[in-house]
């Protein structure tokens, strides 16, 4: 009798699967288990996570890590995923040339134009002159609005812009109503006697003038150069409720654009194509141009810096191996990033085009000789290195109930997405793909303009819920549902995450609908495109009509929308797609792991 363990490295999680091996060659799983990844794949730092993940199903049996015979390792290749811009343009604002402003606690309703005024310079005003009055946060809103009132009688007062998040309380003690923008950060950057536009919109409306270009340049009289200037804050401040945009004629606007640059695909023969043709015609290239030896960034372009930090982060990886890393494949994915305005008085951010990019990163030769010698050095076991991913896969989802072969698989990770077909020989046809639900978090955190990548994470994971009232919420499919108690007062009127762990509040103030619709689609450009082009890879004669049926198994098997995208995306090749069911119990998790220990077996045989 003998205790065989198969670990599979993930991107994101370590599993085991441990198997009894009998004299007959039967085996008897007795039990798994799974923990983060300590480290990037395919390091040496794995062996923590290993360690812990093997203590963690040996202690479910009642026995130590020192009872297993044999540890079988998956071949682990790092998948690095980072985002190259498209066309990411930075206006370096000096003299606060043009300032866009976006706040989200406005009062009154309108758009105003006059000459900028700071409150402790109103001695100096003029009558038959139009203002526009700027008001530090020193100043009570009570005093600000007594300051409003007594001056307005002689005064042509238009707007208010205020440091404070006051505008409603300013707007309230007004006896003539006038928009009021409030939130206004670096207030005393704003030059006195230019020419400024607010505006705020009605409730549930957004700013119309101030968010197209030429709104600006008919209120602030600009010449065509100076409206094309303004277009990055216009952009800014669509669907916006407020805004405010100064001008500053004796301002330099200066452009620092860095391109986007080129990539060149070198396999059978050598292809380039520029980042600006979009995601599209990238893998259209990448599809079409044949098993692929490596892949190169323009210097000195968004993409080239992109795949030179990837470069750089194999170096700790594989040391001394630097001239043999290699990028093998990527997927490329359309998406929206929001850019800083440099020089804004608010923070502001437009959105610019970009391109999500997945990678797929080997050296020569990936030190798993290494974490293998060292696992067998720290748990005194011997330890092999044993198989391919797609392969293991394969054979862990035959475990399955009711699969038979022929049979393909999508394994899909956090990192990477592998396809397998096995025919009714046993023979297997298999491709490695860059690309899965780590790529999906960053599309959803670029999007969103999200700080945190967790938030991202729990976001990709869970469904949304908007809490109405302390007793009721409304679902993202629309459903309304009601509590027998009331909720905790900190979630009402916010968008909530439904956790396993009860509700979680999203802090920031995206609309639920924006959210799904990002979430949605960052899925369907990451694991619907990478399914449909890695099954085309391992299909009989490269038709999806030769497939029959389709496994998935791996982490993201597991999230709640994406299988029922894939089995609709499918349903036009009348293919039977869903979930594995790995050992009949474990769900589509520990595929690879189960399939390192059935492996053995068939080594033994």
């Amino acid at each position: 009798m003998k205790i065989v363990a198969g670990v599979d490295i993930g991107n994101s999680t370590t599993e085991c699967c441990i198997g009894q091996i009998g004299r007959d060659g039967n085996v008897r799983f007795l039990s798994g288990g799974s923990c983060a990844t300590t480290g990037t794949k395919g390091t040496v730092v794995n062996v923590h996570g290993i360690s812990a993940v093997l203590k963690e199903a040996m202690g479910k049996i009642g026995k130590n890590v020192s009872d297993i015979s044999l540890i079988r390792l998956n071949e682990a290749a790092p998948v690095i995923g980072d985002t190259a811009m498209e066309t990411l343009t930075e206006t370096v604002i000096t003299d606060s040339s043009m300032i866009g402003h976006n706040p989200a606690t406005p009062a009154g309703a309108g758009t105003a134009v006059g000459q900028l005024i700071h409150i402790e310079n109103l001695a100096s005003a003029k009558t038959g002159t139009a203002y526009i009055l700027v008001i530090p946060d020193n100043y009570s809103y009570e005093a600000a609005a007594a300051v409003v009132n007594q001056m307005s009688t002689v005064l042509d007062i238009r707007g208010i812009i205020l440091q404070a998040d006051e505008a409603v309380l300013v707007y309230n003690r007004l006896d003539k109503k006038i928009p009021v923008i409030d939130e206004v950060k670096y207030i005393r950057r704003i030059p006195d006697g230019e020419l400024a536009a607010i505006e705020v919109a009605l409730e549930g409306q957004a700013v119309r003038m101030l968010s197209n270009p030429y709104g600006i340049a008919t209120l602030l009289s600009l010449d065509a150069q100076q409206t094309k200037s303004v277009t990055p804050i216009a952009r800014s401040l669509i669907g916006k409720r407020s805004a405010v945009v100064i001008k500053t004629p004796n301002g330099n606007i200066q452009e620092n654009v860095l391109p986007a640059g080129e990539i060149t695909v070198m396999a059978e023969k050598t292809a380039s194509i520029n980042l600006d043709e979009g995601a599209e015609k990238i893998m259209k290239l990448i599809g079409d141009i044949g098993e692929i030896r490596d892949i190169q960034g323009q210097s000195d372009t968004n993409v080239g810096n992109m795949f030179a930090r990837i470069r750089s982060g194999m170096e700790g990886i594989d040391p001394g191996q630097q001239t043999d890393i290699r990028i093998t494949d990527i997927l490329a994915v359309d998406t929206l990033a929001p850019v800083k305005i440099a020089g804004a008085l608010a923070d502001e951010t437009c959105l610019e085009k970009a391109v999500g990019i997945a990678a797929m990163v080997k050296t020569q030769q990936l030190p798993m000789r290494k974490i293998a010698d060292r696992l067998k050095e720290e748990l005194h076991t011997q330890v092999a290195v044993a198989g391919v991913e797609a392969i293991m896969a394969s054979l862990g989802a035959l475990t399955t109930p009711g699969t038979q072969l022929p049979l393909a698989i999508l394994d899909m990770g956090g990192g990477s997405t592998d396809a397998a077909v096995i025919d009714q020989n046993g023979q297997v046809t298999m491709t490695h793909q860059a690309g899965a639900g780590e790529l999906v978090s960053m599309l959803i955190q670029t999007e969103l303009g999200l700080k945190d990548r967790h938030i991202a994470e729990e976001i990709k994971k869970y469904p949304l819920a908007k809490v109405e009232s302390l007793f009721h919420m409304r679902l993202e499919n629309g459903q309304m549902t009601f509590m027998e108690q009331a909720v905790d007062p900190r979630f009402y009127g916010r968008v909530v995450l439904q956790t396993p762990a009860g509700l979680v509040r999203l802090e920031e103030d995206i609309p639920m609908e924006k959210i799904v619709s990002v979430r949605r689609e960052a899925k369907k450009k990451v694991f619907v495109t990478n399914a449909v082009r890695a099954l085309k890879k391992v299909a009989p004669e490269h038709n999806l009509k030769n497939i029959s049926n389709v496994v998935l198994v791996g982490g993201s098997a597991e999230d709640f929308e994406i299988p029922e995208m894939l089995m609709e995306e499918f349903a036009g090749w009348r293919i039977v797609c869903g979930r594995g069911n790995i050992r009949g119990s474990e769900g589509p998790r520990n595929a690879v792991a189960t399939g390192l220990v059935l492996s053995y077996v068939g080594e033994q045989t």
